[in-house]
């Protein structure tokens, strides 16, 4: 049967002898880089890209010693991923001027302060006790428990109050944002 039938290369070509070096050799390879990169994942990745570097050259270049023409590319790939990896480790995450982000916009810095004047009143609508409690647990972030004992109410109570302000504040968010 002819090699091009079952989708084989031909014996001696370089295709042929990639696939012969990656049968005997690619598990000492994986492990070879393994060490270096202290990585299973970043050594099979390594080891991929020195197959296709492989497989990339031009047919008519001879390798007197593929084994060993493996092996030093795999570990020249090897140290430019560590470097790779010190020169990101080094970079800084975010530059000092690109604070952006931090300074609000003009619409951003308005529609908070919109928001916020609908909260206020939205709470001045609800009974003080459950305005009282929405402030401490949701603004203040404290827990149940300190309300409870600071309002004097059982922490059941405190749960009720703060789910019946978050009630009527969603319903007038839902009211506002619905279309008239």
């Amino acid at each position: 049967m002819d090699p091009s039938e079952t989708g084989a290369s031909p014996p001696g070509t370089r295709a042929a002898q990639v696939v012969a070096l990656f049968r005997e050799h690619n598990a000492a390879l994986v492990a070879f880089l393994r060490v270096r990169l202290n990585s299973l994942a970043d050594a099979q990745e390594v080891a991929q890209e020195v197959y296709l570097k492989l497989l990339s050259l031009d047919e008519g270049m001879k390798i007197d010693s593929p084994r060993a023409f493996l092996f030093r590319a795999a570990a020249n790939l090897a140290v430019d991923r560590l470097r790779m990896r010190n020169v990101r480790a080094a970079a800084p995450a975010d530059p000092d001027n690109d604070d952006w982000h931090v300074t609000p916009m003009p619409e951003q810095h308005a529609s908070a302060h919109e928001q916020w004047r609908d909260l206020r009143q939205a709470l001045d609508e609800l009974p003080p006790k459950t305005s009282r409690a929405f402030v401490m647990h949701v603004i203040d972030g404290r827990d149940f428990a300190a309300i409870a004992r600071e309002m004097n109410l059982s922490e059941r109570m405190v749960r009720y109050h703060v789910g019946n302000a978050l009630a009527h504040c969603r319903q007038r968010r839902d009211h506002a944002e619905t279309p008239q």
